[in-house]
């Protein structure tokens, strides 16, 4: 599949400006502390309304899958195809812009080599020498009874380290249930959730794989896995960014 670099937009300046909005400092010591972070009113109703409409027009998506099939869990998401949606185009560099300095300290506290480029276009070139050429911007679908089992996603060899989730519907009024989770495996110990709760157009950033935690003897590496508990009613849709690319 040939690489699509000539498509990526640059943010709008709405988009820019939500993103410049969050608290920073606040979000980074969120994520160094806990492995994530809420980014509160990301996006407005008017946009998650957007985003969410999508989903019936398969034009929009490279591939659709159905989470009992393959054992994920319950309900369906789709795989945006490019050229992306422009709230989504925009979105993945400006957030990236602000997380690769997380991320590189991330793995130099781990003892990872890699580090990555200011630009997400840098690396989205770097995924695509890869073979790494298949969009991975998602969005999910879940009705009553829905849920995501806890997983990683992890696409080929080029992985980066935080991604973002956003909730494009209203809890309490669109559905109930269906809360965020996360679980922490530190070595030795038993495992460690925490459960999210987001509002209409609240993302969360959060680890992908592995973050560093400071110990007596200096940091080590804790795994994380995300998902979303039983919906108890009504439905959800939710929009994942990630920022590599797939084989």
């Amino acid at each position: 599949m040939k690489s699509n670099l000539k498509e990526i937009v640059r943010p709008s300046s709405d988009i820019a400006a939500r993103v410049d909005a969050i608290d920073w400092a606040q979000a980074t010591g969120d994520l160094d502390a806990q492995g994530c972070t809420v980014l509160k009113g990301l996006l407005s109703p008017e946009q998650c309304g957007e985003l969410a409409g999508l989903y019936s027009d398969d034009r929009n998506f490279r591939s659709r899958v159905v989470m009992g099939r393959h054992g994920f869990g319950r309900g369906e998401y789709k795989y945006f195809c490019y050229p992306l949606p422009d709230l989504i185009a925009g979105l993945r560099p400006a957030l990236y812009t602000r997380l690769c300095g997380v991320a590189n300290r991330w793995n130099e506290a781990m003892g990872i080599d890699t580090r990555y480029p200011e630009s997400h276009e840098a690396f989205l070139k770097r995924c695509h020498e890869a073979g790494q050429v298949r969009p991975t911007p998602l969005l999910l679908q879940y009705g009553a009874g829905d849920y995501n089992c806890l997983h990683q996603d992890l696409y080929g060899e080029h992985v980066f380290p935080l991604q973002v989730a956003i909730l494009l519907s209203e809890p309490g009024r669109d559905f109930s249930g269906g809360e965020f989770v996360l679980t922490e495996q530190r070595p030795r110990m038993q495992s460690r959730p925490e459960v999210v709760p987001l509002a209409q157009g609240d993302a969360v950033a959060f680890a992908v794989h592995h973050r560093p935690v400071q110990g007596t003897r200096g940091f080590y590496r804790v795994n994380l896995r995300h998902g979303v508990s039983r919906l108890r009613s009504g439905h959800r849709h939710t929009v994942g960014v990630i920022f590599h690319d797939a084989k």
